[in-house]
C-alpha cells in the first residue's frame, strides 16, 4: 500500500495539469483527445480584454483621482452585453482583498470607507474606470479592475501611490517603546498612517537614513541605511533597507515609521517675545483660528511647501522642532530636514500652527 501511494502521487505531482483561472474551469476547455495539448474555447466567441495604466497613478492627500481601466473583445463584438464590473484594494502581497465597488449597467454600490467616495466613469465605450474623491492616506496601494461577462472573467491592477513623505517617529518615553498597535495610532495622532514597505523604499532612494528599527504597516519591522556603519548592521553591509521581518504584534516594541501627504492647509509660526509653554502654545493658535500642528503636519509642509523656519516651535504632542529647506549656519546640520528638540518638559518657544484653507 506505501508503494502504490507513493506511485499514485509520484504520478500526480508529474502529470500534465488542468488550466486554472480565479478558481473555476470555465475559461479554458481541455481536448478531448487525450493528447495533453490545450485548446482554448471561448464560450462567445471572443476573448474579453481588461486594461489598467502600466504606470502607477500619482494623487496627494484630500484631491480626486481616477484610475483607468477599459475592456473590449478579440475579436470585437457589436452587441450590447451585460457586463459586471468589480474594484478592489489589493495588500501587496496579493493576499487580502478589500472590496471597493461593484457595478452592473449604471447601477452600483461603493464599500466600506469608500462609500460616498467611490463611482464609475464610463465615459467611453467600454470604461471601467474608478474615480475617487477627496483621496485618504489609506488609498494609497494596489487596485484591480475586474469585468465579469457571463462566464468570462479578466482583470488588471493598477497602482495608486500618494506624493507623501515618510518620518520616523518616538514617542516622548523614548527608543523602542512602541508595539505595532500602538505605533499605529501615535502614526494617526500625528496625521499620518503607518508606511508600507514601498513608501519606506522610496523615501529610501530619495536620502531617508536611520538607524532605529520601526514598524510598517504590514507588521515587519525594518529601516533604511545610506552609509553602512557599525551600529547599523555592520560596515560591510550594502545600503539598503534592513529587516527584522515580522514581529509579534503584540509584545515587541519598536519605533514607528509614519507616512504622511501633502496637506489641505497650511502650517505657520507664531511667537511670542517672552516664548510660551506648551498650553499658551495651544492656545495661541486657537486665538488665531487655527490649531496646534501635527507632527507630520510639519513634515508635509516642510516638504510639499517649503515651509524654512529655523526657530524652534512646539508641537501637538509636545515636542518641539524647526524645519529647515535652506541650511545655513547657527539652523542644525547641513543637509535639509525637520530639526528636532525632543520633548522637553521645560522651556518657552514659539509654535507650529495649522489651519484648514
Amino acid at each position: 500500500l506505501p508503494l502504490l501511494l507513493e506511485a499514485t502521487l509520484l504520478q500526480l505531482a508529474s502529470g500534465s495539469h488542468h488550466p486554472f483561472y480565479n478558481g473555476f474551469y470555465y475559461n479554458h476547455l481541455m481536448n478531448d483527445k487525450g493528447n495533453g495539448q490545450e485548446k482554448v474555447v471561448y464560450f462567445n466567441g471572443a476573448r474579453l480584454v481588461v486594461e489598467t495604466s502600466k504606470d502607477p497613478v500619482y494623487s496627494s492627500n484630500g484631491a480626486n483621482v481616477t484610475l483607468p481601466c477599459h475592456y473590449h473583445y478579440e475579436p470585437d463584438l457589436e452587441a450590447k452585453r451585460k457586463i459586471r464590473i468589480k474594484w478592489s484594494k489589493l495588500r501587496d502581497d496579493y493576499t487580502k482583498e478589500q472590496d471597493v465597488l461593484v457595478a452592473i449597467g449604471k447601477t452600483y454600490m461603493a464599500f466600506g470607507d469608500f462609500r460616498g467616495r467611490a463611482h464609475l466613469r464610463q465615459a467611453g465605450r467600454r470604461e471601467a474606470s474608478l474615480v475617487v474623491s477627496d483621496v485618504r492616506l489609506q488609498d494609497d496601494g494596489k487596485y484591480r479592475c475586474e469585468v465579469i461577462d457571463g462566464l468570462e472573467d479578466e482583470s488588471d491592477v493598477v497602482d495608486l501611490r500618494l506624493q507623501g513623505i515618510v518620518f520616523p517617529y518616538q514617542p516622548p518615553r523614548g527608543q523602542y517603546q512602541l508595539n505595532f498597535h500602538e505605533a499605529e495610532r501615535v502614526c494617526q495622532e500625528q496625521g499620518a498612517i503607518l508606511a508600507s514597505f514601498n513608501q519606506l523604499f522610496q523615501a529610501w532612494n530619495e536620502g531617508l537614513d536611520w538607524c532605529n528599527a520601526g514598524w510598517l504597516a504590514d507588521g515587519t519591522v525594518q529601516y533604511p541605511i545610506r552609509l553602512p556603519r557599525k551600529p547599523c548592521g555592520g560596515l560591510h553591509l550594502a545600503p539598503g533597507i534592513r529587516s527584522y521581518g515580522p514581529r509579534h504584534r503584540h509584545l515587541h516594541r519598536f519605533d514607528a515609521f509614519c507616512f504622511s501627504s501633502a496637506l489641505r492647509g497650511e502650517v505657520f509660526y507664531l511667537d511670542h517675545p517672552a516664548g510660551m509653554t506648551l498650553e499658551e502654545a495651544k492656545q495661541s493658535c486657537q486665538d488665531a483660528g487655527a490649531e496646534i500642528a501635527r507632527v507630520g503636519q510639519l513634515y508635509s509642509a516642510w516638504k510639499f511647501l517649503g515651509l524654512d523656519r529655523c526657530d524652534a516651535g512646539w508641537l501637538a504632542d509636545g515636542s518641539v522642532r524647526y524645519p529647515i529647506t535652506k541650511p545655513r549656519a547657527n539652523c542644525g546640520p547641513a543637509e535639509p530636514g525637520v530639526r528636532s528638540f525632543g520633548f522637553p518638559s521645560k522651556g518657552r518657544f514659539g509654535v507650529f500652527c495649522y489651519k484648514e484653507r
